[in-house]
């Protein structure tokens, strides 16, 4: 009875491997800088920061864009002429108050 034996060479990744895990598990980076001179602190930047897929972002409860009028163009569309009606009836009635109720 002869064995065989099976040798099997490291696996290398590719970059598309690494980025596919890292997009679908995410990678959470996080440091603190600090800068005293005697003990006294004169610059604290706090760095956070997440990399995963938006699908996984959204799972985590991380889904700012979508309620964002700068982030979403579907929101920038449709928020800015109701925004803008809005205020054009609330600037109308101010004047009309001011103008006694009289038609210009």
């Amino acid at each position: 009875m002869s064995t065989q034996h099976i040798v099997q060479s490291p696996r290398s990744a590719t970059l598309a491997d690494v980025l596919d895990r890292v997009l679908d598990k995410g990678l959470v980076v996080a440091g603190d800088i600090k800068i005293k001179l005697l003990d006294i602190e004169l610059l604290t930047i706090q760095v956070r920061l997440v990399v995963c897929s938006v699908d996984k972002a959204a799972a985590m409860g991380m889904d700012f864009w979508r309620n964002d009028p700068h982030l979403s163009p579907r929101l920038a569309a449709t928020s800015e002429p109701e925004g803008l009606a809005r205020r054009v009836a609330e600037l109308e009635a101010v004047v009309a108050k001011l103008d006694g109720g009289r038609d210009p």
